[in-house]
């Protein structure tokens, strides 16, 4: 899975560095505010890739004795810092170009060169979209898009799907704002196409960040490796009852649970340990993304007393 949606970074990464390349050179040809914008973009989205995988690296280095659940948040913080960059260098800079050129509007020159690099951009943005949109489905599965996405606890995948989608309409938005410039007469509506760019920028980092921030503060594990906890425990011919779960992610791959369980009367210490040992086994079988299970023996009854009170603060 990790060297899936590594391949995905990289083949972004590769895209975006070529046609940055190729924007700035068009944009000083022509002098469009537009293809500026969407150079700036372009390197935005490269300087995210490398970011995403420092982070991927990073959040794969194992536990220690600092860090003794492993650095799976590293990828979520490295993934809010992309969400800042594209509102800040992205965002910002695109719309403050853009009124720029609205106020003092300038001709554009050689649009045939714009539209040749539009046209290659758009072919390159849409072969990296296409990639990571393909490894996305998959692991969605039967989920909608919208609810994978602000389910999933992987940011790499989404948020370089995000970046494309955003850099494709992007691109159509430069190419529509270039054309009517030409065609009208009316060099401001090059800057006005900037300024719809960076809007577009602004959206898609204010939902990156949405998601990231909650991933990096800390969010449940998804519903079946919670549904198949308490199935195993529940199943287990030591336990009285699976009271609850609680998880909490702490990386992509990386869940810490707490199990309350109520034990049948008369184990020994020593049944009881036997069962613990045996219902972690089986778990981490099925989720070994799993990275600590601890198990608090405690009857059903205290156990919806506390997640009661919990509720009520």
């Amino acid at each position: 899975m990790a060297e899936t949606n590594k391949l995905v970074v990289y083949a972004a990464l590769a895209g975006n560095l070529v046609i940055a390349l190729v924007k700035f050179v068009a944009a000083y040809i022509t002098n469009s505010s537009a293809m500026l914008s969407e150079a700036i973009h372009s390197v935005v989205d490269t300087l995210n890739e490398i970011l995403l995988l420092y982070g991927l690296k990073k959040s794969q280095q194992p536990a220690d004795y600092k860090h003794p659940f492993g650095y799976g948040r590293e990828l979520y913080f490295w993934a809010f810092i992309v969400a800042l960059m594209v509102f800040a260098l992205g965002a910002l800079v695109s719309i403050y170009q853009g009124i720029q050129h609205i106020r003092f509007p300038e001709a554009t020159v050689s649009p045939l060169v714009n539209y040749v690099v539009l046209g290659i951009a758009i072919v390159c943005e849409g072969t990296s979209w296409l990639i990571a949109l393909k490894t996305f489905k998959k692991n969605k599965g039967k989920l909608g898009y919208f609810e994978a996405f602000r389910r999933s606890k992987d940011p790499t995948t989404f948020t370089v799907l995000f970046e494309d989608s955003a850099a494709l309409i992007g691109l159509l938005i430069a190419l529509l704002g270039i054309y009517l410039s030409h065609a009208l007469n009316m060099p401001m509506l090059d800057g006005v196409a900037s300024v719809f760019i960076g809007i577009v920028l602004a959206i898609s980092a204010f939902l990156l960040g949405r998601e990231t921030k909650g991933l990096l503060l800390g969010e449940t594990a998804g519903p079946k490796l919670r549904h198949n906890v308490l199935l195993i425990a529940q199943n287990d011919p030591a336990v009285e009852s699976a009271n609850g779960v609680l998880t909490e992610q702490m990386g992509a791959h990386q869940v810490i649970a707490s199990l309350s369980l109520e034990f049948k009367d008369g184990l020994t210490s020593d049944d009881i340990e036997t069962c613990v040992n045996r219902i972690e086994t089986r778990i981490k079988e099925i989720h070994p993304e799993i990275v600590a299970l601890f198990i608090k023996p405690q009857t059903q009854k205290v156990w919806l007393e506390r997640m009661k009170g919990r509720l009520e603060q």
